[in-house]
């Protein structure tokens, strides 16, 4: 998932950077090494660290692709989620 054990980092667009109905947490892998130009979201979203603020936990809404690719294959955790 990442090249740093599996650690993701909560990270949205900073305000006037997108609208306010895009800036949604997404899920992105925590480098090992410094970042060259972007980061990118488990959704396929380029992040770029100048536009972006890391969150400290759960804000807003999050982004649907990032929360599906961050489920592991197979299992059946939303099915038994009640």
């Amino acid at each position: 998932m990442g090249d740093n054990g599996g650690m993701l980092a909560l990270v949205r667009l900073r305000r006037g950077v997108v609208g306010e109905s895009r800036r949604v947490c997404h899920l992105i892998p925590v480098p090992a090494g410094p970042v060259s130009g972007h980061l990118t979201a488990l959704c396929g979203e380029a992040i770029f660290p100048a536009e972006a603020e890391v969150l400290d936990g759960l804000r807003g809404m999050p982004c649907h692709a990032c929360l599906m690719e961050s489920t592991p294959a197979g299992s059946n955790v939303l099915a038994n989620a009640g």
